[in-house]
């Protein structure tokens, strides 16, 4: 895939049908949503972050349980954010 060009940002229309007999899941998820903005909301929701998850920028912790970014995994031990902090300045 190739990421579209600055010039060419026009919003993508999507009109897609689901049935229970693909998704499960999902399906059950998103039918507990009235048809209009707050199924699409939950729709967006759950593509970005599964695209997070995907690309390693979420990790998830557990089956049900809470999310964890991947920027927070530093702070279970590793010392690179602390450390930065007593780096020269950026002004010199």
């Amino acid at each position: 895939m190739s990421t579209p060009s600055v010039n060419n940002l026009q919003p993508i229309r999507l009109v897609f049908e689901l049935a229970r007999a693909d998704h499960p899941r999902l399906y059950d998820d998103l039918i507990q949503f009235h048809k209009g903005t707050k199924r699409v909301n939950r729709l967006r929701l759950l593509a970005y972050d599964g695209l997070l998850v995907q690309n390693g920028l979420l990790v998830v912790t557990g089956h049900g349980l809470p999310y964890q970014s991947a920027g927070n995994r530093t702070q279970q031990g590793g010392g690179d954010i602390t450390n930065d902090l007593f780096l020269p300045s950026l002004d010199g």
